[in-house]
């Protein structure tokens, strides 16, 4: 809030880049603190519009570019137009209306990884009459910024602030809230409040997890005619969305990505360590059998560094001295759960059939 409170004087405020782990409030707060200020502009008679785009939702930069057009009353086709021309038409829209923008691009990493930071750098340096754009990025990825050009690097991260996860004090606070909001007095004691706050702080600190456990919880305690929410229930209920959220993220990851998760559970079934070498011998060997390119080991390294942040594997290293170092990668979940999740890809089934 401080970095854009500039906007009340109006100065253009600094690029913000803002990071944390999922479930930390980044979206929630920034989305606060944009209605806020919007009110607080408009009172003032200042035209600084306040625009909020998931870029992960949005999928394509053509997407968010028409996002931003649309902020400054400009209606484009869904297709047809190319990005420079969607550009040119948001800077002539903003620049006729002398109007300012703060632009939220939540999930900033997803766009980049998909697309480059081209369009960072251009919305860094745009230029719209007598107005401006300042952004605001936002991101669980810590390491992301290693993949940005070092000139799209210098002017989006001109302040930075980092988001820490919540405290189980802080977790239970908002579970007893939630709490008095959605289930009957006396339906939950404070014994499964704090259980579920230090089950969530133990993992991430994570708000929305915590959130879903005690959701969950409830769930599995009516089904089973609880007149309350017990201990047990909360055991069940982690176990439901650990599986849950197992099977969502490994469904979701791109063909390579699942590639390297395979090679990952194959390789340590046969060895009791698998390193970088190993792994990517037979993550290649799998890409050969199904025709397509290998990626680069440089590449593979990097995706299994997201399966490590995933939570999906975990990743340490070791140094054999004057040998050099390696990392060694090691599975985090039971082997048939990922047999049956990879399983019902068609293109990896023929890797393990009559594997269980």
């Amino acid at each position: 809030g401080n970095v854009l409170a500039t906007v009340l004087r109006p100065v253009k405020p600094s690029n913000l880049f803002i990071y944390g782990k999922t479930g930390t409030g980044k979206t929630a707060v920034c989305r606060y603190v944009f209605n806020r200020l919007s009110s607080a502009v408009a009172e003032k008679g200042f035209d600084i519009r306040f625009v909020y785009i998931n870029c992960r939702l949005a999928g394509t930069e053509y997407r968010v570019l028409s996002e931003l057009c649309a902020a400054a009353g400009v209606a484009v086709p869904f297709t047809g137009v190319s990005k420079g021309e969607l550009f040119r038409r948001f800077q002539t829209a903003a620049s006729r209306l002398n109007s300012s923008f703060v632009v939220c691009l939540d999930e900033v990493d997803a766009l980049v990884k998909a697309f480059g930071d081209d369009l960072l750098y251009e919305l860094t340096r745009s230029s719209i009459g007598s107005g401006w754009v300042s952004l605001v990025g936002i991101s669980n990825d810590l390491l992301f910024k290693e993949q940005l050009d070092p000139r799209v690097l210098s002017s989006l991260s001109e302040e930075e602030v980092v988001f820490q996860p919540y405290t189980a004090t802080e977790l239970a606070d908002i579970l007893r809230e939630r709490a008095r909001a959605a289930l009957r007095p006396g339906a939950v004691g404070e014994d499964v409040v704090r259980l579920c706050a230090a089950l969530a702080a133990a993992e991430h600190g994570d708000a929305r997890r915590a959130i879903d456990l005690l959701r969950v919880s409830a769930e599995v305690a009516e089904r089973e005619g609880a007149e309350r929410i017990e201990e047990q229930h909360v055991r069940r209920a982690q176990s439901l969305i650990e599986k849950g959220r197992v099977k969502e993220v490994i469904s979701s990851l791109p063909l390579h990505s699942r590639l390297v998760l395979l090679a990952v559970y194959m390789v340590s079934r046969k060895s009791s360590e698998t390193t970088s070498g190993t792994l990517y011998n037979t993550y290649r060997e799998y890409c050969v059998s199904l025709g397509l390119d290998p990626l680069t080991d440089r590449r593979v390294s990097t995706l299994v560094s997201e399966l490590d942040m995933l939570g999906i594997v975990a990743c340490d290293l070791v140094s054999y001295g004057r040998h050099g170092r390696t990392r060694r990668i090691k599975p985090t979940i039971p082997f048939d759960e990922v047999v049956e999740i990879l399983g019902k890809d068609e293109a990896l089934s023929q890797f393990l059939d009559g594997l269980s």
